[in-house]
């Protein structure tokens, strides 16, 4: 099967005055089209820092990635803009919503921002709020949900572009256990029809929920 995500050789390295920091040394993993894998590693082991390298959010000092056979690191800012959005979403650990749009409008905010008509955003919107287990709430506000309703609001939004990948950063990190469930299962969701996941998590009992899990220490792929 292809290759939705390859990671060549990927280093990152932080320089302040005499101090030098590795966050990743040398990492090189493959993601197949349609798999989802956890990453797994304590505070400090350079996962975030990868994930951000993965999406484009951030470049590495060495190294090679490549989304879907197209190599990211030498795009212009307007195209790796325009190919993350097409083909990567985001599930951060704090929610970043919208506190004056409804969770309906914050789920169709990027398809708008993409340049799709409002009727088709607002439908798309309905349809992932109901894979989440949220349509009843699509005219709240966020300060009417808990932290749990939120977070399921924020992948709604992530999925609202139809990426083939989605790259989550320990979004179960500040919910509790039951919100958590609720949460791997809407993951668990999104994986069987089709979009490829990487879950960051520092909890062994999380990644379990993934069929696969490497794992970072100290920037090093264990």
């Amino acid at each position: 099967m292809k290759n939705i995500i390859k990671v060549d050789n990927v280093s990152k390295h932080y320089n302040k005055g005499k101090s030098h920091t590795v966050a990743l040394d040398n990492v090189s993993f493959n993601l197949s089209k349609e798999e989802s894998i956890s990453i797994i590693g304590p505070s400090g082991s350079g996962k975030t820092t990868l994930l951000h390298i993965i999406g484009g959010l951030d470049n590495p000092s060495s190294g090679k990635v490549y989304i879907d056979g197209k190599l990211i690191n030498n795009m212009s800012d307007n195209k790796l803009s325009e190919f993350r959005n097409k083909k990567i979403g985001f599930v951060f650990q704090f929610f970043n919503l919208q506190d004056y749009l409804t969770a309906e409008e914050n789920v169709g905010l990027p398809a708008k921002m993409a340049g799709r008509e409002e009727k088709e955003a607002k439908q798309k919107a309905e349809e992932l709020l109901e894979l989440v287990g949220l349509k009843y709430r699509r005219d709240h506000y966020p300060n009417e949900m808990s932290g749990g309703e939120m977070q399921r609001v924020a992948i709604a939004r992530a999925l609202v572009n139809e990426p083939k990948i989605l790259l989550a950063d320990e979004p179960t990190g500040n919910l509790d256990k039951d919100n958590t469930v609720k949460i791997l299962d809407v993951f668990t969701k999104v994986a069987e029809s089709g979009v490829s996941i990487i879950f960051i998590t520092h909890d062994t009992n999380i990644s379990k929920v993934f069929p696969n899990t490497i794992r970072l220490d100290k920037g090093v792929l264990v």
